[in-house]
């Protein structure tokens, strides 16, 4: 046991330093994009640069998130900050959207208003982004399987890679065929590419500060499953909703058919906890019984 929690530990500092590495790594990135970008006259190179900010600013974000969900609980906090990756994801995708809108009103006015802009240094700088972000996303691409607030901060550096690729292959029109118009065209699409991203993460972090049921979830499938089991007549006033990515609470009241010793009730609650765990991942279960008490029997009952 003791092994396992020096694991966890271990893994999570991992993390962190995984974290902090690619936070470097996009000061770098975004002081010589700026710089360049002023320089070559590039938008697309000037929105890469913005949208290596707002990585240094969410990957900022994400650290500090993750230092605080490994914070014990207390009897204020009784849950600890494991909501704070979450909250991390939210700002994260919501200043996703914000970028993204911003970089399209440029793109339209620099459209209607094209300049030349120095192709060669847009090249060596795309080519920078592409290398320091794609080392960034090996290293947050496992975490970011098991993990919102790793996500958020692995989709801002994917797809500041892709926006960089972009650029880097504008560069080249620009170079040898004078396309300067197509440094707007490339920030529409990355600046699209975020709005889709930050959308969907926006959204799913959303739910689970909102406590909504989870979407794979099905609260009468669950009813049905729980009311098989012996002397249970009903099961009514659910709530189901997850704390963080890892943790997904039922809690329920039970309606018994007879008069049942607190022991029965225990061993029914293990058989009852077992099955919902292996069947819906629910980790957490609290449950009321209750005997001919006089309530609401709905499945939602309103607090």
């Amino acid at each position: 046991m003791d092994h396992q929690h020096t694991h966890i530990h271990s893994h999570a500092d991992l993390k962190g330093r995984k974290l902090l590495l690619s936070i470097f790594l996009n000061i770098i990135i975004t002081v010589a994009q700026i710089i360049g970008g002023i320089i070559s006259g590039s938008l697309s190179l000037l929105s890469d640069a913005l949208h290596n900010f707002s990585d240094v600013l969410s990957l900022t974000v994400s650290y500090v998130a993750d230092k605080y969900a490994k914070k014990e609980a207390s009897f204020d906090k009784t849950f600890g900050y494991k909501r704070a990756e979450i909250i991390a994801a939210f700002v994260n995708a919501a200043s996703l959207l914000i970028v993204a809108v911003y970089l399209i009103y440029e793109a339209v006015i620099r459209f209607m208003n094209p300049l030349p802009i120095e192709s060669g240094i847009v090249i060596w700088l795309a080519m920078l982004g592409i290398l320091a972000n794609g080392f960034s996303v090996l290293l947050l691409r496992k975490d970011s399987k098991e993990n919102m607030n790793m996500r958020s901060a692995y989709l801002h550096l994917f797809t500041d890679m892709s926006a960089s690729v972009a650029v880097l292959a504008g560069g080249f029109l620009m170079k040898y065929f004078g396309w300067f118009w197509i440094d707007s065209v490339l920030t529409v699409l990355i600046a699209l590419y975020l709005l889709v991203m930050g959308t969907s993460l926006l959204k799913s972090s959303y739910k689970i500060l909102m406590l909504f049921t989870p979407d794979d979830v099905n609260l009468e499938h669950i009813r049905n499953a729980i009311s098989t089991f012996p002397h249970i007549k009903n099961v009514h006033h659910m709530h189901i909703w997850q704390l963080n990515e890892q943790e997904t609470h039922l809690e329920a009241h039970i309606d018994f058919s007879k008069d049942i010793k607190l022991s029965e009730f225990d061993a029914i609650l293990d058989d009852v906890e077992e099955m919902l765990y292996d069947n819906f991942g629910i980790n957490h279960v609290n449950i009321q019984p209750e005997y001919q008490k006089d309530d609401a029997k709905d499945v939602i009952v309103q607090d």
